[in-house]
């Protein structure tokens, strides 16, 4: 999920599929596995750069049509060089793994009988994190590392198929289910660690913390680990918000940057739906080379008080909302966006001034694989045409009925996935209007 919110020049990088059969395409198009948990005990390295250790997961086949099969996704092995990868996974236990593919970003483990519906299964797996130099969403910035997309999930299947799209450094690929998660990270005192979740510390051995994060109704787990500078505070929701800052952002920053996290939770929650999380973790370096990237209760941002609106919107639309990152990048992007301009008190008044499609090809709703190979129209189509025309469906169908709708499809979506056809299928109902001319207009597919 990186956002990168503040920048409009990212290359472009596109990742090759490889080894990757055609996807079977199941009868009953169920998001399958069901109800992951995952638990994990990390240990850390002086540094907090390397985490060695182990991963299980336990799911369920929710699908009528047999689980035969499962698929890790190591997207961030995507920063290696395969077969030299930052990611490893070693003694598989509960299948059997195949070779890696899609660029080393995919593990196949085959089950050792099929899993029938509602039946529940288990694998575990060693793992290994070496995290790489960068101030990245996952990497080290000197003395401070960010383990974002590091912990191995479990592709989805659905009536598409198995979900195994490549890597994109310009947006996201991601798409998984909710999941509880229990992790265990076993650090040097001297480092603190903002993660996902709610987290409790305990003494370990001589000079280490015992840090362990517990987080339910989450679609991934990050962290992060350094030398940070922390202030806390509670939103007037109960919402706790701890702000963890490098050494180079200065004490008035941070505090600005907390005053906008406390105010933009309690704006989208008003929109959207209450905060289901109980804290959230903000990580500022003005070192990344994007605006701002969010995970579950936690995000990182550099010093923008607009970035931080976006990325905490994000709880909502991706998080709690989700959606398949690579196909509908537009489901989270365009929405968030519209929520961070009504967080400004932005109407989108002329929104449309400066708007120039460069082809008939060129559409809001179009896949990563489309912006990965136009990276440079990705920020100008996605995030502002998309809610530009947000804006334009408020003023179709009218301010009360656009609050309605989207706190509504929240509500409807809530834990569970969004799709253009659900989105655009609820907009109809929501008024008399017809708004069959305004997809077409707006270049919204699907």
């Amino acid at each position: 999920m990186v956002r990168r919110f503040l920048i409009t020049a990212a290359a472009a990088v596109l990742v090759l599929v490889c080894g990757v059969p055609p996807a079977a395409h199941a009868v009953d198009g169920t998001r399958t596995p069901g109800s992951p948990s995952y638990t994990v005990t990390l240990t850390s390295n002086a540094s907090g750069s390397t985490w060695t250790g182990h991963e299980s997961v336990t799911f369920a086949n929710a699908s009528a049509d047999p689980l035969t099969e499962v698929y890790l996704r190591l997207w961030d092995n995507y920063h290696g060089t395969c077969p030299s990868t930052p990611v490893t996974v070693t003694n598989v236990t509960g299948g059997t793994p195949s070779p890696l593919s899609v660029s080393c970003t995919a593990l196949k483990i085959t089950l050792p009988a099929p899993l029938a519906q509602n039946q529940s299964a288990s694998i575990g797996f060693d793992l290994s994190i070496v995290v790489p130099s960068g101030a990245d969403r996952f990497g080290r910035d000197g003395s401070y590392t960010f383990v974002g997309n590091a912990l191995p999930v479990l592709a989805v299947r659905d009536a598409s198929g198995w979900h195994l799209d490549p890597y994109s450094n310009n947006g996201e690929s991601f798409y998984t289910l909710i999941s509880d998660y229990s992790v265990t990270l076993d650090h040097p005192t001297s480092l603190l660690v903002p993660a996902t979740g709610t987290s409790v510390d305990t003494p370990g051995t001589s000079g280490r913390t015992i840090t362990k994060a517990t987080a339910k109704n989450v679609r991934e787990f990050a962290w992060a680990a350094g030398p940070f500078v922390k202030t806390t505070s509670t939103t007037t929701t109960g919402v706790v918000v701890n702000v963890y800052r490098v050494s180079s952002i200065s004490s008035g920053s941070a505090s600005s940057m907390m005053t906008t996290a406390k105010n933009a939770l309690v704006a989208h929650a008003g929109r959207f739906g209450s905060y289901p999380y109980g804290e959230a973790d903000v990580v500022l370096d003005n070192n990344f080379w994007f605006g701002g990237m969010e995970y579950p209760g936690f995000v990182l941002d550099v010093v923008s008080s607009t970035a931080l609106a976006h990325e905490l919107a994000h709880q909502w639309w991706y998080g709690i909302v989700g959606d398949d990152e690579y196909t509908s990048p537009w489901l989270d992007e365009s929405f968030t966006d519209y929520a961070t301009d009504l967080y400004n008190g932005v109407s989108g008044t002329n929104c449309w001034n400066s708007v120039s499609w460069r082809s008939s090809a060129e559409k809001i709703s179009n896949s990563m694989a489309y912006w990965d190979a136009h990276s440079s129209r990705y920020g100008t189509v996605v995030y502002t045409y998309g809610k530009c025309a947000l804006h334009d469906l408020r003023r179709a169908i009218g301010t009360t009925a656009m609050q309605n709708l989207l706190k509504n499809y929240a509500t409807a979506h809530w834990y569970g996935v969004s799709t253009t056809a659900d989105f655009k299928a609820a907009a109809q109902a929501a008024t008399s209007v017809d708004l069959s001319s305004f997809w077409t207009t707006h270049r919204i597919d699907g």
